[in-house]
């Protein structure tokens, strides 16, 4: 006998979902904290490489550069980016939820929240 996806097993996995992002974004945090730590970070002598103007393009590649070789810095950024990424995946395993208990009002909110989401996103300006 198949059993139904309700509310109770929705709200327990969202919570299970956001409490493993969290963890996962410390750990990774701590991770590149310590091994920030044993590089020994100094700070720049001249800010002219930290160039504001940049594109987005190029802070990516940099980061992912850096992610690569892996520096302590692009690891901290990693689980900052985690962190962010959090609520997103949050809302995208909500609507799964949704759908599956066809509950579409909620379908077409989460469906919303998420487009705006993904809008400030990817059309944010730092300035």
């Amino acid at each position: 006998m198949k059993k139904n996806f309700t509310d109770v097993d929705l709200n327990r996995s969202v919570g299970n979902l956001l409490r493993l992002g969290v963890i996962l974004s410390v750990v990774t945090s701590l991770v590149g904290f310590i091994k920030l730590f044993v590089e020994g970070f100094k700070m720049p002598k001249k800010y002219t490489s930290l160039d504001m103007g940049s594109s987005s393009e190029k802070v990516w590649g940099m980061f992912w550069n850096s992610l690569c070789k892996g520096e302590g810095m692009a690891i901290i950024q990693l689980g900052i980016l985690l962190l962010i990424f959090t609520p997103l995946v949050r809302i995208i395993f909500a609507l799964i939820g949704y759908l599956k208990e066809k509950d579409y009002v909620y379908v077409v909110i989460s469906s919303i929240v998420l487009v705006i989401m993904a809008i400030s996103f990817f059309t944010g300006y730092a300035h």
